[in-house]
């Protein structure tokens, strides 16, 4: 027969583990065109790639350069 793994009890989050006005608050919740909070800022840190031409993901690479 094969062996099978046992099944591990993964932490979860807690329902009702902090206030519910705290958790109001730090949802990022927005109603038509109006937002809770700012979206994060922009990244701006990395090198300048060449060779993007007409780029529309950015020409920023991030990550270990090699």
């Amino acid at each position: 027969m094969a062996e099978y793994k046992q099944p591990k009890n993964v932490p979860s989050v807690v329902v009702g583990e902090e206030p519910a006005k705290e958790t109001m608050r730090k949802a990022n919740v927005s109603v038509a065109n109006v937002r809770s909070q700012d979206y994060p800022p922009t990244k701006t840190s990395g090198i300048k790639i060449r060779g993007t031409g007409a780029a529309t993901k950015g020409v920023m690479a991030r990550g270990p350069m090699a």
